[in-house]
């Protein structure tokens, strides 16, 4: 019985290796999907006047977005996106431009250059997903929505 009672102390305490050896359930080893399975999740945007551009510095301002993609066509509007406190660029942008020909363009022409010393990376905008809405009795934390 002290033998019995010795050996479950010593089972507990010893590495979760040891006891995973001497376990009778099997857990398969977490093998993550690859690259390629998830870039065909991800479907392609669809082409628009619309164009998603990341990798910026946090020094990159509107302005200079605005200056490097008019050089393939004409644009209708440029943003970086900001930090509220900071008022730094949080590292991406949206730019339009006026046809598609030229957003065409301005992504052959930006994708995977240096603007202001850092690689950007430029490709069509996705649509915003609509909010899902709360399911009933959800709690809402800090009491508003």
């Amino acid at each position: 019985m002290a033998m019995a009672l010795r050996t479950a102390v010593a089972a507990a305490a010893a590495p979760r290796g040891f006891r995973r050896l001497f376990s009778t359930t099997f857990t398969p080893p977490f093998n993550p999907p690859s690259a390629s399975v998830a870039a065909q999740q991800r479907e392609k945007a669809e082409p628009s006047t619309n164009l998603f551009v990341s990798g910026l510095s946090k020094r990159t301002t509107t302005e200079k977005l605005h200056e490097a993609f008019s050089q393939f066509g004409e644009v209708v509007h440029a943003k970086v996106v900001t930090d509220r406190v900071s008022g730094y660029s949080k590292g991406f942008g949206f730019v339009r431009y006026a046809t598609l020909e030229d957003a065409a363009k301005g992504i052959e022409g930006m994708d995977g250059k240096f603007l202001d010393g850092w690689v950007i990376f430029a490709e069509y905008a996705r649509p915003r997903q609509p909010p899902t809405p709360p399911e009933n009795n959800m709690y809402t934390p800090y009491g508003h929505q």
